[in-house]
């Protein structure tokens, strides 16, 4: 006699009572239900809730929730200050929910447990790093900003269009786009560009890039590629704005220019970049003045040394190590995209101490140990997932005396930490900064010294 198999029940809606623990990398808090790890959003540590499931299988060793109501709050829980903001909507903004002093905390407390967990560093090991009182998320001022609000930053909107053609915002983990009447951390020139007065045919995205200084904003359209309504129909965008397309050879300008003015007050003095499109540039408008700050004090540079800037961009950092090391001393600034090699070399034409190569990092700094160049200090700002073992073995291979590392993944901050420590170098200076408010992403500042 046989028994016919029985489906397994998703747990997916699936609401369960629960105390939540501490925070972890991501965006969400730990709980636990029935031995079961769950990742909670819109929560915070302390809280007793009501989480709803949002993605698991039944024997997934953990699932994914969302806090739908609050049992006991903690004394750190606001109000969000965006409608948008909470399950099932925009998935932007993890902590709106949380004071900005409070995510401060709670981005320091995840920074410093990826280094002791995938660096392992101990709590012993990173008071001489942090100092006694643990790391600090520090604030950073922006013309215009309201720092302790936490909005009005995001010089950069990356915008979805909707089924309706009207502009929107992702729902978290989903492609399902919730249409808004305002990004609320949008800086104010961004948000001139209203998301719901006009709509879009044929395009996939938006980007809205609008610099806190000057009168710049470009719009940069990617087409659909797929699907119908691919035909694309270009609105009428606020005045004043550039509108460029992006097109299988590069950017196509429709009106006005491809490329904004970035102005940033450098450590020894201000300097205006040029940046194509939607190309890679910080979108708080303090953190590019914070970020070469930060990096020229952790370099300790002095005239006539050498220095290879890695990952460089359209050249922010290069042109501020360039300053430090005179004319006597040379900057070897290495870029994979083509779009952002031609902005530095326009940006940095009046540098001479200034080489800019084109290509995979780890191609050049193959060609530069062939060819025995001194190296004195390493500056890189990798992607997301870091440098990785195999960057990081030919940085070694140079032998700087310093590394400075500008990470915005704790994660991928750890994790090149710990190789470089098994290559002779040791954590030595930390910084971490408050680019992102309301969301859980922070940038780092890393300093590591040869030990040998």
């Amino acid at each position: 006699m046989s028994t016919q198999h029985q489906p397994e029940v998703s747990p997916v809606g699936l609401e369960v009572e629960v105390e939540v623990g501490a925070v972890a990398h991501g965006g969400h808090c730990v709980a636990r239900h029935e031995g079961r790890v769950l990742f909670v959003r819109h929560a915070l540590p302390g809280e007793r809730v009501v989480a709803r499931v949002t993605e698991g299988a039944p024997r997934d060793s953990y699932w994914r929730a969302d806090a739908v109501q609050v049992l006991s709050p903690s004394p750190d829980r606001v109000t969000p200050p965006c409608p948008w903001a909470g399950p099932g909507r925009c998935g932007g903004c993890d902590w709106q929910h949380a004071t900005v002093s409070a995510q401060r905390a709670l981005k320091a407390a995840v920074l410093t447990e990826q280094l002791e967990r995938l660096a392992g560093l101990d709590a012993a090991a990173l008071v001489p790093v942090v100092g006694e009182g643990g790391l600090v998320v520090e604030a950073v001022d922006g013309d215009g900003v309201d720092v302790e609000a936490g909005l009005r930053w995001r010089t950069r909107v990356q915008y979805a269009v909707g089924p309706g053609g009207r502009l929107g915002l992702r729902e978290h983990r989903s492609h399902r786009v919730v249409e808004i009447d305002d990004c609320r951390i949008a800086a104010p020139r961004a948000a001139e560009v209203d998301p719901q007065a006009v709509t879009w045919p044929g395009a996939e995205g938006v980007e809205v890039v609008a610099p806190q200084t000057g009168d710049d904003r470009l719009l940069v359209v990617t087409p659909r590629r797929t699907g119908e309504g691919r035909r694309l129909r270009l609105p009428t965008p606020p005045a004043p704005s550039s509108l460029a397309v992006v097109g299988e050879e590069g950017l196509a300008r429709v009106r006005g220019r491809t490329w904004v003015a970035q102005e940033v007050q450098l450590p020894r003095g201000p300097r205006s970049f040029r940046v194509t499109g939607s190309g890679f540039w910080q979108v708080h408008p303090g953190a590019a003045a914070a970020l070469a700050g930060a990096v020229v004090a952790s370099a300790g540079l002095e005239p006539g040394e050498h220095v290879a800037d890695l990952y460089s961009g359209a050249g922010l950092l290069t042109a501020a190590l360039a300053d430090e090391v005179g004319a006597d001393g040379t900057v070897v600034s290495v870029e994979g995209d083509a779009r952002a090699v031609a902005d530095a070399r326009r940006n940095l034409r009046d540098l001479p101490q200034v080489r800019v190569l084109p290509g995979r990092v780890d191609r050049a700094l193959a060609a530069m140990a062939a060819d025995g160049e001194r190296v004195d200090v390493v500056v890189l700002d990798p992607p997301r997932v870091g440098a990785r073992r195999a960057v990081l073995e030919r940085v070694v291979a140079l032998a700087p005396r310093t590394v400075v590392h500008v990470a915005c993944d704790p994660a991928a901050l750890a994790r090149d930490v710990a190789v470089l420590a098994e290559l002779g170098y040791r954590l030595d200076g930390l910084r971490a900064f408050d680019l992102f408010p309301q969301t859980h992403h922070v940038e780092a500042v890393a300093r590591l010294v040869r030990t040998g």
